[in-house]
Formats: structure tokens, sequence, C-alpha cells
């Protein structure tokens, strides 16, 4: 029987992403999408963190009720509200940072993690540190927001998105690893990576290997 996945995100642009990436495999993909949250943490000084960590957790139990077989969140901040304490699901959560901070653990050289959103940035590295901290890993990493462009993702402007990521991901020094952090960047990373022969480490990509072997994952049939 065909396994059906519900995925949790904070802006729609990130659907087209986990459709491509999981599109050779027999499974049925249910969207939900709430930028609404992440909105009312940022700008209601009344909405405190407890009424975030309850308003995802509401969603999660409400989503797994959904008879899925799994619930992916692509949104680093849901996962950082996200208390699995006291959690009523019986599905696996599959959170796309967790496998990101595997491959981050790999590398030996010294690393510079991109964002777009600083928001976003205190959570993930929070907890790529505690990641780290239980594989007995010491880091060298080197933060950097890209500035003024999470705002065009955010309004539409794909394109002047992606062009941003670009341009910015260009003028670094690519001999030192270097990874983006947000699901939104993948598509401005590969497209450096096939223009001048770079490997940049990417959310994506670590996810779906991990999904494949944690929820056994078949290849469609070829019609």
């Amino acid at each position: 029987m065909k396994k059906k996945i519900a995925c949790l995100h904070a802006h729609n642009s990130n659907i087209s992403y986990i459709e491509n990436a999981l599109s050779p495999y027999d499974i049925e993909l249910v969207h939900f999408v709430d930028p609404g949250l992440m909105h009312r943490v940022m700008t209601d000084k009344s909405f405190t963190l407890g009424d975030g960590e309850k308003k995802v957790r509401d969603q999660i139990e409400w989503i797994a009720q959904s008879a899925v077989d799994a619930i992916l969140i692509t949104c680093t901040n849901y996962i950082t509200l996200l208390k699995e304490e006291g959690l009523s699901v019986n599905v696996p959560i599959i959170k796309i940072d967790e496998p990101f901070f595997r491959g981050i653990c790999q590398l030996e050289q010294k690393q510079t993690i991109l964002f777009t959103n600083p928001d976003t940035v205190p959570g993930t590295m929070s907890r790529l540190h505690q990641y780290a901290q239980s594989q007995h890993k010491e880091l060298d990493i080197e933060v950097k927001v890209i500035e003024n462009t999470f705002e065009l993702i955010m309004s539409g402007k794909n394109e002047e998105y992606n062009k941003g990521v670009r341009d910015y991901i260009k003028q670094l020094d690519t001999t030192q690893n270097l990874s983006v952090a947000q699901l939104s960047m993948v598509a401005a990373a590969q497209q450096v990576e096939d223009e001048i022969a770079l490997t940049i480490l990417n959310p994506l990509n670590t996810l779906v290997s991990t999904m494949v072997t944690q929820l056994n994952l078949k290849k469609a049939e070829q019609r």
C-alpha cells in the first residue's frame, strides 16, 4: 500500500522542493501550510513561547489523526517549538534538520552555514550544537546571514530571492565547506553547484536519504 506522508510547512514555497525530491517514490504527500504561527511569534509580544509550543503540539496531534504514516516538519522554527514530551502521536515525526546536522557533523574542516532568515538562526544553531554534543563532535562553524533576501521569498519574488542567494555564495571563499540551512535556499545552491563545480550541503539531499531508509520507501513503478 502506498505510504501517506503529511508535511508541515511554514511557507508554501517549500512544497515544490519536497514534491520534486520525493517524486520518484511510491508515496502520497499531503501538505499543511501555516505561515501565521511564525508571524505571530515574531510580532505579538503577548504570544509567549508556551503559546507557540502548544500551537505546534496541537497541529502535530491534529495532523496525526489524518490517517498518515509519518509527519515531516520542514520549518526549523516549528521544530524548535515542538516539545515531544507528552505528545500523543503514534506515527514517526521526521525533522528536516536532523539529517542535515548529521551531514554537518561528518565534515572535519571549518564550515560556513548560510541563512537568509535571521529568526531561524538561534533555534537552528542551538539544536545543531546539542546534536553535535550528543555525537561528541567539536564543530568549527561560521554563520552568515544573507541580508535583505528573506523578505523577497515571503513576498513571492522567488527569482529575485534565488539571485540574491546565488550572488552571495559566489563571492565566498569556496575552499571552505559550505552549507545552506533553509529549504528555500536549495535551488539557488544547486544552481551555483552546477555553475562552478562546488558541493554545497543542503537539508533536502540529506532528508531524502534518511526518509528512504527510515520509512522503507520504494521507487514508483515506471509507467
